[in-house]
């Protein structure tokens, strides 16, 4: 036993800053889909179950406008740039259009009724089922792989290791998303009104906010942010109607682990979810790896069950 931890640490210390690379951006992904557990808890307190096909719809969506424009050319230079920007565009355009469908057809009527909480639960989980079979049956059961959109050579290195362009791609869009998102959340009108919701609805209500529009345009974030990841995460690991499960059950807990109800929370989650998740790598290997991912959950919430930084959206600047 000692010398297998030996020996594995021995991996770690020669592969660790490459690892960690890796399991940054990783976590920017998980991060981007965890805000969108996180805003819906925050808003309406309830689990949006249909959010991993809201994120497998902005992947299908990214990859036919990315082949569409392609084609069989080869880019290069700026025409990389702009295919990058339109994949993170298309992808955020139909997970948001899916998210709001969603809140339309799922959610809303269930409201409007004060319907229970497990009302909520069945509706999305009908949803997500609904989506998921008709992306199955239209689209096809079998992997898409991604055009090459850029050529994926390290850039520059840090500490010997070889920083890959994908990683500074995913950095780079996941960096500028989510301060964007911050900052509308903590100083625009319109972060105000999902914060006074989030806090106290009928209040919010009595003082001019309107609920419904306010709901949506959480959806609508949502959904943008996780179609936009799913399109940085197709690009190496392709597209298929499955493709949203783990990587959502990854965010879920990326939003737990930071504290549900918490934008920084989820951003903070998914980083440490990635890079430990990178990290095991040098100790298990294959599916183990999500083991070792949602075990640090599960100790996190038996020391912190509200999260790391374990504050409601409502309250959180």
């Amino acid at each position: 036993m000692i010398n297998y931890f030996t020996s594995h640490f021995d991996t770690l210390r020669l592969e660790f800053w490459p690892l960690l690379v890796g399991g940054l951006a990783s976590g920017f992904i998980y991060a981007m889909v965890a805000i969108g557990y996180t805003l819906v808890y925050g808003v309406l307190r309830l689990i949006n179950f249909a959010h991993s096909e809201i994120f497998m719809s902005g992947g299908f969506a990214s990859y036919f406008v990315i082949r569409a424009v392609i084609g069989t050319s080869q880019p290069s230079g700026l025409e990389s740039i702009l295919l990058i920007g339109l994949g993170v565009v298309s992808g955020g355009a139909a997970g948001a259009l899916v998210a709001v469908l969603v809140e339309r057809v799922a959610y809303r009527p269930l409201r409007r009724r004060k319907a229970p909480a497990l009302a909520y639960l069945i509706s999305a989980i009908g949803a997500s089922y609904f989506l998921f079979n008709l992306a199955g049956k239209e689209f096809g059961r079998y992997l898409y792989a991604y055009p090459t959109i850029f050529v994926n050579h390290p850039v520059f290195t840090i500490f010997g290791a070889g920083v890959q362009m994908y990683y500074v791609v995913v950095a780079i869009a996941g960096v500028i998303m989510l301060i964007t998102l911050d900052r509308v959340v903590a100083k625009s009108k319109l972060g105000r009104s999902v914060r006074a919701v989030a806090q106290d609805a009928e209040t919010a209500s009595l003082m001019g906010v309107n609920i419904d529009r306010t709901i949506v345009v959480t959806f609508l974030i949502g959904g943008a942010l996780g179609g936009a990841a799913a399109f940085l995460y197709g690009i190496t690991s392709g597209v298929i109607y499955t493709m949203g499960f783990t990587p959502a059950l990854k965010a879920f807990t990326a939003a737990v682990l930071g504290g549900i109800g918490n934008i920084r929370g989820a951003v903070l989650g998914g980083l440490l979810l990635g890079v430990v998740e990178s990290l095991s790598v040098a100790f298990v290997q294959g599916s183990y790896i999500d083991v070792a991912a949602f075990t640090v959950l599960v100790l996190v919430l038996l020391f912190r069950p509200t999260g790391i930084l374990g504050e409601r959206l409502g309250r959180s600047a």
